[in-house]
């Protein structure tokens, strides 16, 4: 087998303005990139290190160059599955391997997974954390028939009502990243009825959300930080009706695909979303998210500007990826 290097470096993409969510406010994503070389091809891929799963950038860095011999010697991607935990640097790996078959092979990542073409899809748009006024102010400024609204600090309640009357016939869907607490996530549960919320995602957190299952779910309520990859669905019955897909947390596309199909047997349905990435993150999610009941893949409109082979946005809409960018 022709020999293989392996490249990883890191790079910083500033935000437009900043992104707050209920742990905090930042103004660049921080990304890591991986590339494989094998012969004259190229497989890349990117991650986001999350610290609310024990990540940081320089040692997800790290973990992915302690792989290089393994990938030289031939490593695949259900070898690298056992090989490592799921987690931002598995996915970087998986995805730049997904990424060099398809140029080995001249096909492309949705045929090598026995896929069919992947079609357009209608993603949210973000409104991060912030006053009533600041936060309605951006639901109406962004023109978008879809938003995910981040809450999770007091005065949830207002920030709802003044979005809502902005944006009457928006679909809105919430996101607490683990905001809000048993004792009132009934109340905050009622508002959001109250607004015809669409979706609740990770209200409580994942160590609290037992509570979800002795509370009237009116609305749908979608796994975040409580599903990672397939052992964690065990623990989802009775407290959640759908799953947050995000190749970061699964460890890769490997894995999001066998989970996505684990999950849709037992009824969960399937939502795909992404950290604060560019382009390169959000194209092998495209994948998943053609099985997805909602997509959230609006990293790159977050940005000040993204890669120049970034995928296609047109207004709500993000087309799938050219080969120049993955797959």
């Amino acid at each position: 087998m022709t020999s293989r290097e392996l490249t990883v470096r890191t790079e910083r993409w500033p935000i437009a303005g900043s992104f707050t969510i209920s742990r905090g406010s930042r103004t660049e994503a921080v990304v890591v990139v991986c590339e494989i070389r094998q012969g004259s091809a190229i497989g890349r891929a990117e991650c986001v290190p999350y610290p609310r799963y024990g990540e940081s950038v320089d040692g997800v860095a790290a973990d992915i160059e302690a792989m290089s011999d393994a990938l030289d010697n031939g490593l695949d991607r259900q070898g690298l599955m056992a090989a490592m935990k799921a987690g931002a640097a598995r996915n970087a790996i998986d995805c730049a391997l997904w990424d060099l078959e398809a140029k080995l092979s001249g096909k492309r990542a949705w045929e090598l997974a026995g896929l069919p073409a992947p079609k357009p899809l209608t993603t949210v748009y973000t409104i991060s954390l912030g006053s009533p006024a600041e936060m309605a102010e951006r639901a109406a400024g962004c023109g978008r028939p879809h938003l995910k609204i981040k809450l999770g600090g007091e005065g949830d309640a207002d920030r709802l009502a003044a979005i809502r009357a902005a944006v009457p016939q928006a679909t809105l869907v919430i996101d607490a990243n683990e905001g809000w607490t048993p004792a009132n996530l009934e109340s905050n549960l009622a508002v959001c009825e109250r607004f015809g919320i669409a979706l609740v995602e990770q209200p409580l957190p994942a160590s609290d959300d037992e509570a979800l299952r002795h509370v009237r779910r009116p609305i749908p309520i979608c796994a975040d930080e409580s599903v990672h990859d397939r052992p964690s669905l065990s623990k989802l019955a009775g407290k959640y009706d759908a799953i947050n897909v995000k190749l970061d947390k699964t460890g890769g596309l490997t894995e999001a695909l066998l989970l996505v199909a684990e999950a849709e047997k037992l009824g969960l349905k399937i939502m795909t979303g992404c950290m604060l990435g560019t382009s390169l993150s959000m194209a092998p999610a495209t994948l998943v998210a053609q099985r997805a009941f909602l997509v959230d893949l609006d990293g790159p409109l977050l940005l000040k500007e993204d890669r120049p082979e970034g995928l296609r946005y047109e207004g709500a809409t993000v087309y799938p990826p050219a080969p120049s960018l993955w797959g």
